[in-house]
């Protein structure tokens, strides 16, 4: 579905759907929504932000493609057969900055995958639909951004479901993908987790930009680009000025290699 498309798809569904967008499964939908998942056995919670600030209005349920069968419990990147690539950005940090990077992927054709940390979305609620308006997709980063995979299992499941309940209910489903917070790879008893929670996949990275250490633009368009390959997975983070102002050069020099940046759903199903 086209970018422009699916605007005017959001926008003529709003009214109907803003009775039932946890809703169920749409009858003879060839792929899947964006998941609804679990009830969250996790404490709501209120956040800073909920009585501060007006939460986003969710919209309609995204129809994803369904997956390919055969990927593994953790995805690093995608085949190295074709011209795309995942930017994957950790959701935290200054609105203003985060929509400055959204619009700058979204000048450039290029489409982005956020993990956002639940304390942001709290924090920033319409962040959630901004991100899905604007072509991207939307995933679970944890609660509080701990480190969840040294964390019993009890408080490791409530740092999963209590992000996934917050995107539930901005959006009206959880995400598909989930990604550890202060961790590349999940343990056994997170991807266990993961999966109770509604997450059947981890979704890590091969580039690490490390755009997270602020050592200027040039060092982030230079990590990315030098490590960058069809089918790569990249981690990136919003709140950084530097990966904002490396972004218009990471995507021209994609370009120049005939690498397009895609959702990390339209990596793996193309």
């Amino acid at each position: 579905m086209t970018f422009l498309h699916r605007r005017t798809v959001l926008r003529a569904a709003a009214g109907s759907a803003l009775a039932g967008a946890a809703g169920t499964a749409a009858a003879g939908c060839g792929g899947d929504r964006t998941a609804a998942g679990p009830p969250s056995t996790a404490p709501r919670g209120t956040g800073r932000g909920a009585g501060a600030r007006a939460p986003a209005l969710p919209g309609p349920p995204l129809i994803l493609p369904a997956l390919p069968a055969g990927l593994p419990a953790q995805i690093e990147h995608g085949s190295r057969r074709g011209q795309a690539v995942a930017l994957t950005f950790h959701g935290r940090g200054d609105a203003k900055s985060a929509t400055a990077l959204l619009m700058e992927a979204e000048r450039a054709g290029a489409r982005v995958t956020v993990l956002a940390v639940g304390d942001w979305l709290d924090a920033e609620p319409r962040m959630a639909r901004r991100v899905l308006d604007g072509g991207h997709e939307l995933g679970n980063h944890t609660m509080r951004h701990l480190s969840v995979c040294s964390m019993p299992a009890k408080a490791a499941y409530a740092e999963i479901t209590e992000c996934a309940d917050r995107l539930r209910r901005l959006t009206g489903g959880i995400g598909r993908w989930f990604r550890p917070s202060r961790a590349r790879r999940a343990t056994d008893q997170v991807v266990r987790l993961a999966k109770q929670a509604g997450y059947p996949h981890i979704l890590s990275y091969d580039v690490d930009s490390l755009d997270f250490t602020d050592p200027g633009a040039e060092a982030v368009r230079r990590t990315v680009l030098g490590a960058v390959r069809p089918g790569s997975v990249v981690s990136l983070h919003f709140g950084h000025a530097g990966t904002v102002a490396a972004l218009p050069a990471i995507l021209d020099g994609l370009h120049r290699r005939g690498l397009r940046a895609v959702t990390t759903t339209e990596l793996l199903t193309r």
